[in-house]
């Protein structure tokens, strides 16, 4: 066996003894234990529990949320925080929507102004941030306040409904078998593995884990921490962006209600208005 087949199999063992480590330390057992002890739980409780159609129910449940958390991961891992997830959302959907239907707005249009104005809070949190150097949890606090408040005054408090197909899209759905799948679902998976490689594998994703972990350190080493900053936080509120494009989805209608943080006692969830309280919560 040749030098480079000796240690081109030597590298392979030795990631995959790193995965193996990572995948069975403490700290991912517990949530995995948890999850498959829920999964044993109800498909005792029902017989329909592990079936297409009701892992495709929770998925589209949940995307919304989870394309949130990806913002939020990548603000987390800078060593920050965004509570304004929520708010920032909110005031997306209701300003693409109210544009495209209200304003008679190109749908496409309205849906990149409403992008657009979530990067543009992303990217004024993160320079507040970096050029005030103010704390991420009072950044995010102010700034989930001010878009809940704009989100009010422009929205009337009124529902935005008859919103045009371009933005209920996602909502449509294909068969993998006997099973439906929102083209929303995919788009979330899209990013998720898309976020995954660039964290992983690029010289940026690795900046932003060295700033995360210490940031002086960083700098020393010639990554320039404040833009890493302000492209985490403008790149965070684009995915909000993209979060509230899948809130209309559903009922094909907006409301000012989503990213409000507080509970409510709503009938259990079944379209996007279920997924909007959801995303209040993680916010």
């Amino acid at each position: 066996m040749s030098a480079a087949t000796t240690a081109d199999a030597e590298a392979t063992r030795t990631g995959v003894s790193s995965v193996l480590r990572r995948a069975f330390a403490l700290n991912t057992l517990g949530p995995l234990g948890a999850l498959v002890l829920a999964c044993l739980f109800f498909s005792i409780r029902s017989d329909r529990f592990f079936t297409g159609a009701n892992f495709s129910l929770i998925v589209q449940q949940v995307m919304v949320v989870g394309t949130l958390a990806i913002g939020q991961t990548l603000v987390i891992l800078t060593a920050g925080i965004d509570l304004s997830n929520g708010a920032v959302m909110a005031l997306g959907n209701i300003a693409m929507t109210r544009l495209a239907v209200n304003s008679g707005l190109n749908p496409f249009l309205a849906i990149l102004l409403g992008l657009l104005l979530c990067a543009g809070f992303g990217l004024l949190n993160g320079g507040l941030v970096t050029t005030i150097n103010l704390p991420p949890f009072i950044v995010t606090l102010g700034t989930l306040n001010i878009a809940l408040a704009l989100t009010h005054i422009y929205s009337n408090e009124q529902t935005v409904s008859g919103l045009p197909t371009e933005m209920t899209w996602f909502g449509n759905t294909f068969r993998i078998g006997q099973t439906d799948i929102t083209y929303g679902t995919v788009l979330m998976l899209v990013l998720y593995l898309v976020t995954w490689f660039v964290l992983r594998q690029t010289a940026a994703g690795q900046h932003v884990y060295a700033v995360g972990n210490e940031p002086e350190a960083a700098r020393l080493s010639g990554i320039r921490t404040k833009r890493v900053l302000l492209v985490v936080y403008t790149t965070a509120g684009l995915i909000y962006g993209i979060g509230s494009w899948l809130l209309s989805p559903g009922p094909g209608s907006a409301t000012p209600t989503p990213g409000r943080p507080t509970t409510s006692t709503a009938s259990p969830p079944s379209c996007s208005a279920a997924r909007a309280s959801s995303a209040g919560a993680a916010a």
